[in-house]
């Protein structure tokens, strides 16, 4: 569907001669609302259906030194719960690199691990994270009709072909195609990819995730709390997407971010925060921001060993009963 600045769930129905012609391709937005009404053609469009398959095929990339892969691994399944898969070292690039990899699949969210051990080539791990798709050439199609940048053509890896694209405003992901279709059970929650973007680019930004992904902007706050992202006083544009890859939040700010805000990329939603922080900190895990309430959730942020920085939260309902 096509993305219009203050269009949430409610007002869909106005926008169904809309949805019959827009594009389906993937990331986020633009500020200059009465410049909205991006056409977009439907030539090279992709259903998404065609497209994505579903959150628990979604990955966070992490990279750490290959020194503190055991400690992270231990302290973030021992955090959330779940399994590793068997590391293997390998080569993920289309250059020669190597490095241990490894996927940590937990019920609240999944983490493709890397710790190099040769120099990482550009643009790598400035990707926050990984999308697996059915058809490779129906997705980059898709990611260019949206307005995205293909940065790193298609390329093969031990188990499928990658790619690398970049959404306007700056926002990398990697789509991943597999040789053999994995199966992985749905999520007990569904994580949330977190981005940070500025006002220029927000709208230019939502429109294109939204025709990309075919997601619906669920909500979009234009005066959400600072105390958010640690600016008590002030506020800030939050908005919440939807769609089959999973749950999107966009923080839209003017970059002056106290740390650690902006360093973290995915939110973990658990039943019990104060059981998980507990359990995190005896992991090695730092708690950088104390249990906060604020937007019908608490939340905290967390650095798991190797410098990994994490949101994770509990809505209010759950902590308080």
């Amino acid at each position: 569907m096509a993305y219009e600045p203050g269009a949430s769930r409610g007002s869909k129905a106005m926008n169904c001669t809309r949805r019959l012609s827009a594009l389906v391709v993937l990331v986020f937005s633009f500020e200059n609302r009465s410049e909205l009404g991006w056409a977009q053609s439907q030539q090279g469009a992709a259903s998404v259906s065609s497209v994505a398959i579903g959150p628990q095929y979604d990955t966070a990339h992490v990279y750490v030194a290959p020194s503190d892969v055991n400690a992270f691994v231990a302290s973030f399944l021992g955090t959330f719960g779940g399994k590793s898969t068997i590391q293997v070292v390998a080569t993920v690039t289309p250059t020669p690199s190597s490095t241990t990899s490894q996927l940590l699949q937990t019920p609240v969210g999944t983490v493709s691990l890397f710790g190099f051990k040769t120099p990482i080539p550009a643009p790598f791990g400035a990707e926050r994270t990984g999308y697996l798709i059915t058809n490779m050439d129906a997705a980059i199609k898709a990611a260019r009709a949206s307005g995205a940048e293909v940065m790193v053509t298609p390329f093969p890896d031990p188990i499928g072909v990658d790619a690398v694209i970049r959404f306007p405003g700056g926002v990398m992901t990697q789509i991943y195609w597999h040789t053999k279709a994995p199966s992985y059970a749905p999520f007990a929650h569904v994580p949330e990819n977190r981005a940070y973007v500025s006002k220029d680019a927000a709208d230019t930004f939502l429109r294109s995730f939204v025709a990309f992904s075919d997601g619906s902007v669920e909500s979009d706050e234009s005066a959400a709390l600072g105390d958010e992202i640690g600016k008590p006083g002030t506020t800030f544009r939050r908005v919440r997407v939807e769609s089959t890859f999973g749950k999107l939040l966009v923080l839209v700010t003017d970059g002056h971010l106290p740390y650690p805000y902006g360093r973290e990329t995915t939110g973990y939603e658990v039943d019990d925060l104060a059981a998980t922080l507990e359990k995190a900190a005896s992991l090695g895990a730092k708690i950088l921001i104390p249990p906060l309430n604020a937007d019908g959730r608490i939340s905290a942020m967390v650095q798991f060993p190797g410098g990994y920085i994490a949101e994770i939260h509990s809505p209010v309902s759950l902590e308080t009963h």
